[in-house]
């Protein structure tokens, strides 16, 4: 049986450096490289962190029903190819999705069973840090992105993990954790300390920690992706 893990963030969360490290530690995990008509930003390479493409490309996909989901964010379209699933249920490995929040909602009605994970910064100051460090975007399109993000956080409870990426190494041990345990449940296996760092994580479990992280978006809500 294919996994299928959801991963959604608010833009600058850290969420692409998480993937990229536990796609080298977990194995047997597919990786879904959407497609995008936005432009690549700084040293990003077709084909491995987007496949870059025209808006006709992307409609002649649309039209051609290739899509899992697909949505277009500050003018820009993305979308997730059926293919990619397709070849991690021939290989029999997990594939794990890196879409927003308007994705997932299509994924979900789709694959019910999918698991989604929701990755937070500590706080909306951390956040406005690590976009201005990146240095990709304007200020007013950072403005957006933390609005966006505002909204985005909104609907963590549509989630069935929340993952809050604070410090990355406790971090990537909490996200293969969470891989780790889904797998488990489907073979009958068991491994205690795995479990108990992925359960730390459940939606349930989190609800002490959250309230500060909500409350500095809450309280800080600027004019204002993927």
């Amino acid at each position: 049986m294919t996994n299928v893990y959801i991963i959604s963030a608010p833009s600058g969360s850290g969420k692409s450096t998480l993937v990229e490290k536990v796609r080298k530690i977990v194995p047997r995990l597919d990786f879904s490289i959407s497609y995008t008509t936005r432009p690549p930003r700084g040293n990003e390479r077709d084909g491995v962190e987007y496949f870059f493409v025209s808006r006709e490309q992307f409609d002649q996909m649309v039209r051609r029903n290739e899509f899992l989901e697909y949505a277009e964010v500050f003018g820009n379209c993305y979308g997730t190819a059926k293919r990619f699933l397709e070849q991690a249920q021939q290989r029999g490995h997990d594939l794990l999705l890196d879409i927003d929040v308007q994705g997932a909602a299509q994924i979900k009605q789709k694959i019910p069973e999918a698991v989604s994970i929701f990755i937070l910064p500590p706080d909306r100051k951390t956040l406005e840090a690590r976009l201005r460090h990146r240095s990709l975007d304007r200020e007013d399109v950072i403005q957006r992105r933390l609005v966006t993000a505002s909204r985005e956080i909104e609907k963590y409870g549509e989630y069935d993990y929340i993952l809050i990426n604070d410090r990355l190494e406790d971090s990537v041990e909490a996200l293969k954790a969470i891989l780790l345990s889904e797998r488990l449940k489907n073979t009958g296996s068991t491994d205690a300390e795995t479990l108990a760092i992925a359960e730390r994580c459940r939606l349930r479990n989190v609800g002490e920690r959250l309230q500060p992280i909500l409350a500095s978006f809450t309280t800080a809500v600027t004019p204002g992706g993927r």
